[in-house]
């Protein structure tokens, strides 16, 4: 079945790359440190993807790189081409003093795209560009719980449609390079200034619905999830590698001002 799904989401996804269609799957790159990231590999290797680069906020220093793939042709591709130019550590430095005890090695993740479990992904795919915050939740949950951490994000999406939350986001499950059951949510943010308005009260006729989905909710969060965490990333165009039609949405943002 999971098969099945996988190939109806890739099939889909292959006829239109838009920025009106998420990644099916994004590679996530975390890099300890906020100096940067190079973005030569990208370059040299001539890839033909969007990479978002950001630099944490909240929680440790680090430097994440998002990349949006719309095959597993798409990754290897990638993949060969940056290991035939820097086929040692071709994002990390051995010498890199911020390589110690503390801050782990980079990290690599691949992870699939799960829309059900998407919030308004339409509207979170055309924030990107215009992104300059990211909210990225990551959940792990324990072994045979998926189905009823499916019912957990359903009962989310059904309460921040009675407030209307104006937070989209797109929901992804990591295949390879964290432990099993582990997913992240990508939350594009235009601006902080959007967290004054604080959260949007919840009608007087939906209260009894709200507080029940409230409740239920907890009850399933408790039963299966094992952590959970919500990091605040500022997006940074200069370790970003991103297209023309990307860019051009607000070109002084991310090629910078023309002096």
């Amino acid at each position: 079945m999971r098969i099945l799904l996988l190939a109806g989401i890739l099939s889909s996804a292959a006829a239109a790359q838009s920025l009106t269609d998420p990644p099916p799957i994004v590679q996530l790159v975390r890099k300890p440190g906020t100096g940067g990231a190079s973005l030569k590999p990208y370059a040299n290797a001539g890839a033909a993807i969007n990479v978002v680069g950001m630099a944490s906020v909240t929680g440790l220093p680090e430097t994440w790189l998002v990349e949006g793939h719309y095959s597993f042709a798409s990754v290897e591709d990638l993949d060969q081409r940056i290991s035939a130019l820097a086929p040692v550590r071709a994002f990390s430095d051995a010498s890199d003093p911020l390589q110690d005890d503390v801050l782990a090695p980079s990290r690599t993740m691949l992870a699939l795209y799960r829309p059900n479990w998407s919030y308004r992904p339409d509207q979170a795919i055309r924030m990107f560009p215009r992104a300059r915050y990211f909210q990225i939740s990551l959940y792990r949950i324990r072994p045979g719980t998926e189905a009823e951490f499916g019912e957990l994000i359903r009962l989310r999406r059904a309460t921040a449609d009675v407030i209307n939350l104006d937070r989209p986001d797109l929901a992804y499950q990591v295949i390879s390079g964290a432990p099993a059951g582990t997913f992240v949510f990508l939350s594009p943010i235009a601006s902080l200034r959007n967290f004054d308005d604080g959260v949007n009260s919840v009608p007087v006729f939906a209260e009894g619905l709200a507080n029940a989905k409230a409740k239920e909710g907890s009850k399933i969060a408790s039963d299966t999830e094992i952590s959970r965490e919500h990091l605040l990333f500022r997006v940074e165009p200069r370790i970003s590698y991103v297209s023309n039609d990307f860019a051009d949405v607000d070109p002084d943002f991310w090629r910078g001002k023309a002096k």
